[in-house]
């Protein structure tokens, strides 16, 4: 894995900023998006940094079942609030929600 630096951040964070609302992607679909196929990580670890970089709808971002981020208590309300479908408490609905990018 490369160093986490500014410019990579920005990278995916403009790839964030293009989900619309009401829709999810998973951190290996920006991590592909992005030409980094096999670092859905580091997207993750960008996404927890956010904060820093400025204000972006990291709360659209899932695993690839759909499974909502540990210890991000508001993204089911925030994503609920943009009619985002759950199959469960925890995971959205891939198949209905997934951003066809």
């Amino acid at each position: 894995m490369r160093k986490l630096t500014d410019e990579l951040a920005y990278q995916v964070l403009s790839v964030v900023e293009e989900i619309p609302a009401g829709k999810v992607a998973s951190y290996g679909q920006i991590a592909a998006l992005i030409g980094r196929e096999k670092n859905a990580r580091l997207v993750g670890k960008i996404l927890s940094r956010a904060e820093y970089y400025g204000e972006y709808p990291c709360h659209r971002v899932v695993n690839h079942a759909g499974r909502l981020a540990p210890g991000f208590a508001a993204q089911k309300s925030l994503l609920l609030a943009e009619g985002v479908p759950f199959k469960d408490a925890v995971h959205v609905d891939m198949k209905r929600a997934r951003w066809d990018c």
